[in-house]
């Protein structure tokens, strides 16, 4: 018996809208990224021929992904749920997609994820965001049942040029009664 409703594959294909990084590609955040990876290469700082391809310093390959935080003046979620002593810290599905409302009764587990990189960030370059879900299927494990969610994001210039793509799979179980 499937536990996978038929509802729930209507939102394989649904994208969400661009959301745009509330900074672009900043030198002294690049600097505390380096510094916080232990990687100080001369090419995320200066013009060097590493970098000449792209014009002058770029970021980190990884960088773009965590560009997106809340803006000033926006609710902080942490402490919007604050009260709730079912918050466990997680954050609704990032990138602008809609929750599957058919498995919201599941628990959700993360599957890991898998980034491609096609080139880097420049300093001074906006970054934007685009998502979709790209497939909902059913496993049986030892364990179970279990749905596999996986959605694709896609990290862009201002100019629309692919800088990452990444793909995040999540595990939805089905509550044992």
């Amino acid at each position: 018996m499937s536990v996978l409703p038929e509802a729930a594959l209507k939102y394989v294909g649904v994208e969400s809208e661009i959301e745009i990084a509330v900074d672009p590609v900043e030198r002294g955040q690049v600097r505390r990224h380096a510094q916080a990876i232990g990687d100080e290469d001369p090419i995320y700082w200066e013009a060097c021929d590493a970098n000449k391809r792209y014009g002058g310093p770029v970021a980190q390959p990884f960088f773009p992904i965590h560009m997106f935080r809340r803006a000033y003046g926006t609710e902080d979620p942490v402490e919007a749920n604050a009260a709730d002593p079912d918050y466990d810290g997680a954050l609704k599905v990032r990138g602008g997609l809609p929750e599957i409302e058919p498995l919201t009764h599941m628990p959700v587990m993360n599957g890991g994820s898998e980034i491609e990189f096609f080139r880097l960030a420049k300093h001074g370059e906006t970054v934007k965001l685009k998502a979709r879900y790209a497939s909902i299927t059913e496993k049986e494990t030892s364990k179970g049942p279990i749905i596999l969610v996986v959605s694709e994001t896609d990290y862009l210039t201002g100019d629309g040029e692919l800088l990452a793509r990444q793909r995040h799979t999540r595990i939805r179980r089905p509550v044992k009664k």
